[in-house]
């Protein structure tokens, strides 16, 4: 494999910053410095263009892909992959070249996937799975680590069912994240029900599943909310009516097992936080379809 000597210390830096960070890494804090690579660093990519190779490279494939937290090239999905777009320019200019050559050499490389300014979610392996010239743009789909800890080795997942499912699972927790990082802030970083303030216990709420119709990831289409008030909220033992007030399911009112229970049943009545801006409120339609199938059950 060409530079798997520099992939594969790339990945192993990866590993070690998702465990010490989680998965959403923010640049200044984990990224900035590289990787240790020779007795030099190496970074890991380029925050000026999309398409990155490294100078202690041999071979002609790009380590590395960036979308920007607002791609300029409208990059999207396909339920086999991510779109990624070529650069402006010659289809061979150089940091095409290093891309499309990910593809017919098949090398695994880190898909940094940019969830709010300065963050960045790494998806590694990943491989360039098709290659559209006059489209201008390739494939990515996550590929799989294979292998005992110590000696974990990149595959693609060539099975289309299985490679899917995979796409499909990475997909959610990307488009998840994205989804928080625009309606926690609108909360003012605070759970719209209780006011909890830590941000690492908050969640984005779908008000209406982003797979069901008028899901789509709007702020509007969102509650920020605290694990135990997402959790609640998603099993229908909490809810929220269009006026903004909250509602604990009627078998939940009637049980007494202790303090937990009493704090989920302290707001039932209550009105929720909503944001400053009107635009970003929770749409009432939306939640009148929400509350209607919480109030069907009970």
């Amino acid at each position: 494999m060409q530079d798997d000597d520099v992939r594969a210390s790339c990945f192993a830096a990866l590993d070690v910053l998702c465990a010490q960070y989680g998965e959403e890494l923010h640049y200044p804090t984990a990224l900035r410095n590289g990787f240790a690579f020779r007795g030099g660093r190496v970074p890991f990519l380029s925050t000026q263009k999309g398409i990155y190779r490294a100078a202690v490279q041999r071979g002609p494939a790009a380590l590395s892909v960036q979308t920007s937290w607002k791609s300029p090239y409208g990059d999207s999905d396909t339920e086999d992959g991510f779109v990624y777009h070529y650069r402006a320019g010659p289809i061979d200019q150089a940091d095409n070249r290093a891309l499309r050559s990910a593809c017919t050499l098949r090398l695994p490389i880190v898909h940094f996937i940019s969830t709010r300014p300065n963050y960045y979610r790494p998806l590694y392996p990943s491989y360039v799975i098709a290659d559209d010239v006059a489209a201008r743009h390739v494939l990515i789909s996550p590929g799989k680590m294979i292998g005992p800890l110590d000696e974990r080795q990149p595959f693609p997942v060539d099975d289309p069912i299985e490679r899917r499912y995979l796409f499909r699972e990475t997909r959610v927790r990307v488009h998840q994240a994205r989804f928080r990082a625009r309606v926690v802030p609108a909360y003012a970083d605070r759970c719209a029900i209780c006011r909890l303030k830590e941000v690492r216990l908050l969640d984005a709420a779908h008000i209406v599943g982003d797979l069901e119709e008028r899901g789509e990831p709007e702020v509007s289409n969102g509650l920020s909310l605290c694990s135990i008030h997402h959790r609640a909220f998603d099993q229908d033992l909490v809810g929220v009516t269009p006026d903004y007030e909250v509602r604990v399911a009627r078998r939940l009112l009637d049980e007494e097992d202790g303090p937990m229970l009493d704090l989920l049943k302290a707001f039932h009545g209550q009105p929720i936080v909503v944001p400053r801006r009107a635009g970003w409120r929770p749409d009432r339609e939306r939640l009148a379809m929400r509350f209607e199938r919480f109030a069907g059950r009970g």
